[in-house]
């Protein structure tokens, strides 16, 4: 029987984060992990398909939704030691992964860091290393002095293709919300992560098996980094979409069936 579990907020290493469950309690795991500046409610276009084949565990990262969000410094690290406290506290011992761009980058450190904790992983509209630092820096600045506010509209041309913002302002309006909504320390602090962030040469050894998905127009992470990442990778597999930023909700379809291919092959 198919099961969606909203929960009560986890207590994870001290901390709290904010989970939910969806699909059969018997079937393999597959972790979702959301990008900068968003929620587990990014992935509702894809639960329904694939909670018919796996026990979905998503969870809202470090800094975002209703998880803990604390003004310290941390690197992409302390998110991929995160999620493994969060398989560690339901008792799970490996995973499939799926993240969007920040989710990507904690996918790529738990296949360097934990690989045996993970299965098929896929990385989406991701990257390896996001510079120049100034650029992380002037966020971090706008988003401490004025708010998340200030930052909301660029963000979202970056995040949708023009086409996509005039189609669907009901999906454009619900990711303004979860900027809007974002712990500014949060997001400040996960910027800060991606800054100091360099995996390119640590994604050379990943094993697992890995399917990079790049959107066709990407300003934020552009098909370049998708294409850097899958090239580390040997044996990985690309899927382009014709989408921006966050492809999983600009192309939900083929988003779904691109990863449900590969995670079930």
């Amino acid at each position: 029987m198919t099961e969606k579990t909203p929960m009560p907020i986890e207590i994870i290493a001290g901390e709290p984060f904010n989970i939910r469950f969806d699909g059969p309690a018997d079937a393999p795991v597959l972790m979702l992990s959301n990008s900068l500046g968003t929620d587990l409610g990014m992935w509702e276009p894809q639960i329904a398909d694939w909670s018919k084949h796996f026990r979905v565990l998503r969870y809202d990262s470090r800094g975002h939704g209703l998880s803990v969000a604390t003004d310290r410094t941390f690197g992409i690290d302390q998110l991929g030691r995160d999620a493994l406290a969060i398989l560690d506290h339901f008792g799970i011992e490996t995973a499939h992964w799926c993240g969007v761009s920040k989710g990507g980058m904690v996918g790529q450190w738990l296949a360097t860091h934990a690989r045996d904790r993970v299965g098929r992983l896929v990385f989406a509209n991701t990257a390896a290393h996001m510079g120049p630092p100034e650029l992380w820096d002037g966020r971090i600045k706008t988003v401490r002095s004025q708010g998340m506010e200030a930052i909301v509209p660029g963000t979202l041309e970056r995040w949708f293709s023009p086409a996509f913002r005039q189609t669907d302002a009901a999906t454009v309006a619900k990711v303004s919300q979860m900027l809007t909504t974002t712990p500014a320390i949060g997001y400040a602090t996960c910027c800060a992560a991606i800054r100091d962030m360099d995996q390119r040469e640590a994604i050379r050894g990943i094993a697992n098996p890995v399917l990079v998905i790049i959107g066709k127009v990407d300003p934020a992470t552009p098909p370049a980094a998708g294409h850097l990442i899958a090239e580390a990778i040997p044996g990985s597999r690309t899927v382009e979409l014709d989408a921006a930023h966050l492809s999983n909700l600009e192309q939900p379809e083929a988003f779904t069936r691109a990863v449900l291919a590969f995670l079930t092959a």
